[in-house]
């Protein structure tokens, strides 16, 4: 065999096709990320999230709404809830958070209460000293907050009835503040964290993906346990500090596991730069976002389980063309090499079972091939395998049914038409 002819071979039978597309498949992984706003540091960052196992989730904003709403009043004994209802609305006229306009909301909506004029009333805000917030009106003082700071304001205990609801209401996952007017407890209203919809479903698919959900929460352990349970995540961090953070992404990577988080502030840069996975909100502190490596511009946390999903996706798709191109290169050995190698071992003619016509035939015939098979994979490569939560073996099973008959049915056909058509115009 001449040296021309053994270079011509070497080009023709080096794996080509993956190297060819693997560049592309990492700048779509990129995009469709961008199309989500969120800005990846490099393609390494997307491959990254591909092989999370552990995902790490701020219960406020990500797995709940961000703001506990009011769900029920619970009047102590002898109250009337029509009177626990007014006394709340009142408390709550003059807070703008969140949780002091559902209640307002929540007695309109049970007693037909409408609101009143503030101008003869004066207001009390909230402090985090006090723990309570309310109005003075007409001589009477009136207060809600704190269980414990409205029982030190008024100087007695809950009746039986309020704490055994304050009691229920925190072993739920729920948080009671008590309703006052001067030193009588009127009742309790519930606050409940409202937990996205959809969410179990979401954390159901990233199981099967083997991927393990973490709730991180600054709650008490066995709110936080209720919430998770009701969420749907496999496991929870409760009374969280920055440090405690670090230390579970720490422990999951002594273990073997691969780890994604979301962090605002300066005393989550440790922890987003020990991730493998550390998503910055743009929102948040120029430390937070220098640690990380990757930022998401709408600051939505929730999109941390739509990077996971997008890094599968890159790695389903180069698994994929992969398991394509190393198929498409095994047939091409055993095409072109009996072709090269007849004339001086004859026997190998009868190898050539496509009945290539000639060595440089099968030569040329196989670097075309190369070249338009490389274009056709391109839009694949771009806009991904499309996604489905499987678990390995199921993946591993599809890619070889489907890209690796594939991979070894393609040089077959190509190449032989390719060299049908060099010999129509009697190249070589």
């Amino acid at each position: 065999v001449q040296p021309a002819a053994l270079i011509a071979l070497f080009v023709a039978l080096v794996p080509s096709t993956i190297g060819g597309l693997v560049l592309a498949i990492g700048i779509a992984g990129m995009n469709r990320l961008a199309e989500r706003k969120v800005l990846a540091m490099s393609g390494q960052v997307v491959e990254a999230a591909g092989d999370v196992t552990t995902l790490l989730l701020d219960k406020t904003g990500t797995i709940t709404l961000g703001n506990r709403e009011a769900v029920a009043l619970i009047p102590a004994a002898g109250v009337d809830e029509r009177v626990l209802a007014d006394v709340a609305q009142l408390a709550s006229l003059a807070d703008e958070t969140p949780e002091g306009r559902s209640i307002v909301v929540l007695t309109k909506r049970l007693h037909g209460l409408r609101g009143r004029d503030l101008g003869s009333v004066r207001p009390v805000p909230f402090s985090a000293d006090s723990r309570m917030s309310g109005v003075d009106v007409d001589g009477s003082r009136i207060r809600k907050g704190a269980v414990d700071a409205i029982a030190k304001w008024t100087g007695q205990q809950p009746d039986p009835v309020c704490a055994a609801e304050v009691h229920r209401i925190s072993g739920g996952g729920g948080t009671p503040i008590l309703v006052a007017r001067d030193d009588a407890i009127l009742g309790v209203v519930e606050l409940k964290d409202i937990i996205k919809q959809d969410l179990a479903g979401r954390f159901d698919e990233l199981r099967r993906m083997g991927v393990r959900t973490v709730m991180i929460t600054g709650d008490n352990p066995r709110t936080a346990a209720t919430v998770a349970k009701e969420a749907g995540v496999d496991d929870f961090l409760a009374s969280a500090a920055p440090e405690d953070k670090l230390a579970l992404i720490r422990s999951e990577q002594a273990e073997g596991r691969a780890v994604a988080m979301t962090g605002d502030g300066t005393n989550d840069a440790p922890a987003l730069a020990a991730a493998d996975v550390g998503v910055a909100m743009h929102s948040g502190s120029a430390a937070a976002i220098e640690a990380g490596n990757m930022v998401d511009l709408d600051s939505s946390p929730t999109k941390l389980i739509d990077i996971v999903k997008a890094g599968k996706q890159f790695l389903i798709t180069r698994g994929a063309l992969t398991t394509f191109s190393t198929a498409n290169d095994v047939v091409k050995y055993a095409v072109i090499l009996p072709v090269m190698f007849s004339g001086a071992h004859p026997a190998l003619g009868r190898l050539n079972i496509m009945d290539l016509r000639s060595p440089g035939s099968a030569i040329l015939s196989t670097v075309i091939f190369n070249a338009l098979i490389i274009v056709a994979l391109l839009p694949l490569a771009l806009h991904g395998v499309p996604y489905s939560a499987v678990g390995a073996q199921a993946l591993l099973r599809r890619n070889l049914l489907l890209y690796g008959v594939g991979g070894l049915a393609a040089p077959f056909f190509g190449i032989k038409l390719v060299d049908m058509i060099l010999g129509f115009f009697q190249f070589p």
